[in-house]
């Protein structure tokens, strides 16, 4: 009689399908515990500079952040909405749930460019207009990363393993904004009205090594995920890490170049 194996377990095609269920469940539950983990993080993270400021009526900014901040917020959940239909054979319900989806990955990145031009501004406004500027590459490359990554989601959207691999790529590309809040926090401490984005800009190279790390954590859960499950990580993880890693670590030398400067400029004046 034929058989497959699914991970490392073996189960009789057209035989019981208990086994198939389970280990279909388990690789689906992991999925929805990823997302959970980067939801988690990502409200932490803010909480200090904007969660527990808000009630406090200490939080410091223009309707511009709320609404880039539910905008985003509302991402992480329906990744976590998405990754638990998936994971319970709601197949129908997810894709068809898809295109609200769609339309909320393009709110991110509207949003995430608006916000970052914004800030930009703003920086450039308190002085060192060279150090804003070559930090402006830190936001627009997390908006280049998300939205490629998501477009090669959707264009996988029939190939399940790659598809929800690559939208928590597009998630994890995100992150560095809650990173640096966790960064600020530490060096800065808490108080009211305070955030990152209302000082001079960090040095982009200082900002590399808490973006690797963190980013890495959650792509390396993954990777070793499939390690165990599947025997070899999938080329999707080892795709983007590759793709995260040499962005990241371009992000300094492009940002001081002339070309990079130039387009900043012309960003900001397009702010107003």
């Amino acid at each position: 009689m034929a058989t497959r194996t699914i991970g490392s377990v073996e189960a009789k095609v057209g035989g019981s399908t208990r086994s198939i269920r389970s280990v279909q469940t388990k690789v689906g539950d992991f999925y929805v515990w990823m997302a959970a983990a980067i939801a988690l993080f990502a409200f932490a993270a803010f909480a200090p500079t904007y969660w527990l400021q808000l009630p406090a009526g200490t939080f410091v900014g223009t309707p511009l952040v709320h609404i880039h901040s539910a905008i985003f917020s509302a991402w992480t959940i329906f990744l976590v909405w998405q990754s638990y239909l998936a994971a319970n054979g709601r197949i129908r319900n997810h894709r068809a749930w898809g295109m609200a989806g769609i339309g909320l990955a393009t709110a991110v990145f509207i949003l995430g460019t608006a916000a970052a031009i914004a800030s930009l501004k703003f920086r450039m406004a308190l002085g060192s207009a060279d150090t804003a500027r070559s930090s402006f590459i830190v936001a627009m490359a997390n908006m280049l990363l998300f939205g490629g990554f998501f477009t090669a989601a959707m264009v996988n959207a029939k190939r399940s393993e790659t598809h929800r691999r690559l939208i928590l790529l597009a998630t994890i590309s995100l992150l560095p904004a809650a990173i640096s809040r966790v960064t600020y926090v530490m060096a800065k401490g808490s108080g009211p009205g305070l955030r990152p984005t209302l000082g001079p800009a960090l040095p982009v190279v200082k900002q590399l090594m808490p973006h690797l790390l963190v980013v890495g954590v959650f792509i390396l859960a993954g990777v070793l995920y499939d390690w165990r499950t599947r025997g070899r990580p999938h080329p999707a993880w080892l795709i983007g890490a590759a793709v995260i890693a040499t962005l990241f670590v371009l992000r300094a030398p492009l940002g001081d170049t002339a070309q990079w400067q130039g387009f900043a400029e012309a960003s900001a004046h397009i702010a107003g």
